[in-house]
C-alpha cells in the first residue's frame, strides 16, 4: 500500500501552534524562575559571605560593639556607637528637609501644577536621581561646604541653639545632612508621584461636586487616601540617605565622635567602610568594618522591603 505524501513546508495545524506557543510559555517562565532564584541566592551570598567575614568582631567585640563610641585601630579598640550616631543624624536632618519638599513636588506634579510644566519639572526630578553620588560629593566639598563655613554657619551660630555651636568648619554632620537632602529628594518626590497618581479619579471628581477647592482635595482627600504609599516613599528615601556612601565620606569630617552640634564633624557607617577598608591591616579591623556592613546591610534591607510593603498595598 502507498503511503501519502506530506509536503515538509506543510502549514503547522493550530494545534500544533498551541502547543509551541504553550512550550514556549514553560521555557521563558522556567528562565524567569531561575533568574529570581539567581537573585536570591545572590543576596543570600552576600549575607553570609559578610557575616563571616564579620564573625571574629562579633565574637571579640560583642555587644560592646555598639555600645562603645572609642574607634581606635591602633590599639585594637572598635565601637561604633560614633558611626551608627552619624547616620540617624545625618538621615534624620536630610529626611527633615527633604520630605516637605518631595510632598510639594510631588503635589504639583499630580494636582495643583499646570499641565504645561508638570512633564519638564518630572523630567528634572528624574535627571536628579541619575546624577552620580561622587558628583554630589565633589560639588559639596568645593562649593557647598565654602558656602556654609562662610555665610550659612555664621549666620545659624547666632542663634545660640546647641546645635549650631562650635567652630565654623564647613564639612561635618550638617553639610552631609544637607547633599543626603538633596540626593534622597528626587527618589521621595518620584515615588510619592506615582502614589498620588494611583488614587482614583473619582474621589478627586467627588470632592470637586461637592465645592471643595484643588487644595482641599490634595489636603483632605488624595493625602489621607495614599498615606501608607506616601510613608513607603518616606522609607525609600530613607533606605538611600543610611546607605549613601561616596558624597557624605567626602564631606561628613571623617572623625568618629558624638557631639550635639551639627556643625561637628562626625562618622556614618557607610563612609568609615569606604574610608578604611583600603588601609585596614590587621584581620580585626576588617572584621570590624564587616560587623559596621552587616548593620548597614540589614538597616537598608529593612527599610527597603517595609517601603515596598507599603507602596504596593497602596497601589492595590
Amino acid at each position: 500500500m502507498q503511503r501519502a505524501l506530506v509536503p515538509r513546508d506543510a502549514p503547522r495545524t493550530q494545534e500544533e501552534t498551541r502547543e509551541s506557543a504553550r512550550s514556549a510559555d514553560r521555557t521563558l517562565g522556567a528562565l524567569g524562575a531561575g533568574a529570581a532564584g539567581a537573585l536570591a541566592l545572590v543576596l543570600i551570598g552576600v549575607a553570609a559571605s559578610v557575616v563571616h567575614l564579620a564573625w571574629p568582631s562579633i565574637r571579640e567585640n560583642g555587644a560592646s560593639f555598639w555600645i562603645g563610641a572609642t574607634w581606635d585601630p591602633a590599639r585594637g579598640a572598635y565601637g561604633a556607637l560614633s558611626f551608627l550616631f552619624g547616620t540617624v543624624v545625618t538621615a534624620a536632618v536630610a529626611l527633615l528637609l527633604a520630605v516637605p519638599v518631595g510632598l510639594g513636588v510631588a503635589v504639583f506634579l499630580t494636582d495643583l501644577g499646570p499641565k504645561t510644566m508638570r512633564r519638564p519639572v518630572s523630567a528634572l526630578v528624574e535627571l536628579l536621581a541619575a546624577v552620580p553620588s561622587v558628583v554630589y560629593g565633589l560639588w559639596a566639598a568645593l562649593v557647598l561646604a565654602p558656602l556654609l563655613r562662610d555665610w550659612i554657619e555664621p549666620l545659624l551660630g547666632a542663634t545660640g541653639l546647641p546645635i549650631f555651636r562650635g567652630p565654623y568648619l564647613g564639612v561635618g554632620l550638617l553639610c552631609a545632612s544637607l547633599v543626603l537632602a538633596i540626593m534622597v529628594l528626587p527618589t521621595i518626590a518620584a515615588v510619592t508621584r506615582d502614589v498620588l497618581g494611583a488614587v482614583p479619579s473619582e474621589l478627586r471628581e467627588g470632592a470637586l461636586a461637592l465645592g471643595a477647592t484643588p487644595w482641599d482635595v490634595v489636603r483632605f482627600v488624595v493625602v489621607p487616601h495614599a498615606r501608607r504609599g506616601v510613608a513607603g516613599a518616606v522609607l525609600l528615601g530613607l533606605g538611600r540617605a543610611v546607605g549613601e556612601t561616596m558624597a557624605v565620606a567626602a564631606v561628613v569630617g571623617s572623625r568618629a565622635d558624638v557631639s550635639s552640634s551639627l556643625f561637628a564633624p562626625g562618622y556614618t557607617m557607610a563612609s568609615v567602610i569606604a574610608n578604611e577598608f583600603p588601609t585596614a591591616s590587621t584581620e580585626l579591623h576588617v572584621s570590624a568594618l564587616a560587623e559596621v556592613g552587616v548593620m548597614l546591610f540589614l538597616v537598608t534591607v529593612a527599610f527597603n522591603v517595609a517601603a515596598r510593603v507599603l507602596v504596593r498595598s497602596r497601589a492595590r
